[in-house]
């Protein structure tokens, strides 16, 4: 199993285990020795995933969520309809980001932000922007297994006997109920942090965060009422983080980070032209 697939799955094994935080492994996230400063020592609850800052306090996205659309009805009904157009994308410079997006692995991860931002994310330039980005993860992520684990619903590439952008991925996205949309809740909580953390770049940060959510169409492994409902719950995480000291300390230490950090030269690289091609691809339809 490649790294990649290990960490973006590695969710869905915390969650398994019926605790939103279980007990930390021995292993530790360290900052680089040369780093002003760099962030405490946070243990890892899994080997790759930083533990969050919430713990066990996260929103319970089965009492905040409505449940999915059953078959036959007007909500199935679009989701059908969007998951259909979302499938000729494929071959597309729009599905080539999506399958970069359903990587959730650090450093990889860290990166999908940069362009919008302007800067780029890596622990050594940006360490409490980096390690921040890491917890909130892990917040946003478990914080839908609530509804996740409760409606266990059917994912499209299964409903349709088809595949995803990250076929080794498959087996354990079987297991894994589709609503809410975990990678969806942790784009949408990244770009909600960052776009307080960089109030100026907003717009593109907002842009970039509904599109890491509905990447998870153009892969075929959600619904759109997943979607949407995904950016439900982030939003109810990043708020009950903001009453965490830890969090807002550390959201501090990362604006100053990324006031130093700013590389007005980005927009003009390869790879965020690249990114600016693909995000100019549109799902028919999408809400």
């Amino acid at each position: 199993m490649t790294c990649r697939r290990t960490l973006s799955l590695l969710l869905v094994a915390i969650a398994a285990t019926g605790c939103s935080t279980p007990a930390p492994v021995a292993t530790v996230s360290r900052a680089p020795p040369a780093a002003q400063g760099s962030p405490v020592d946070v243990p890892e609850i899994r080997p790759g995933v930083l533990a969050g800052y919430l713990g066990r306090q996260l929103p319970d996205s089965l009492v905040l969520l409505p449940p999915p659309p059953v078959e036959g009805s007007p909500g199935f009904a679009n989701d059908l309809a969007i998951s259909r157009a979302s499938q000729t994308l494929k071959g597309t410079a729009r599905y080539a980001l999506a399958t970069a997006d359903a990587d959730l692995a650090f450093p990889h991860a860290a990166g999908v932000f940069a362009c919008a931002l302007g800067v780029r994310v890596d622990a050594q330039a940006t360490p409490r922007l980096y390690m921040l980005l890491r917890r909130v993860l892990t917040d946003a992520g478990l914080a839908t297994y609530g509804a996740k684990n409760h409606y266990n619903r059917t994912r499209p590439f299964m409903h349709y006997n088809e595949g995803t952008c990250a076929p080794a991925d498959e087996a354990a996205l079987r297991k894994d109920g589709s609503y809410p949309s975990g990678h969806t809740s942790a784009g949408w909580a990244w770009a909600l942090a960052l776009s307080e953390l960089a109030p100026e770049r907003t717009d593109a940060l907002l842009a970039r965060g509904r599109a890491f959510g509905e990447s998870r169409l153009v892969c075929n492994a959600h619904w759109q009422s997943d979607i949407l409902e995904g950016r439900a719950v982030a939003a109810g995480t990043v708020a009950r983080l903001h009453a965490d000291p830890v969090f807002r300390a550390d959201m501090d230490a990362a604006r100053t980070e990324i006031e130093a950090a700013r590389d007005p030269s980005m927009a003009g690289s390869d790879a965020c032209k690249a990114e600016s091609v693909a995000l100019d691809v549109k799902i028919p339809g999408v809400l």
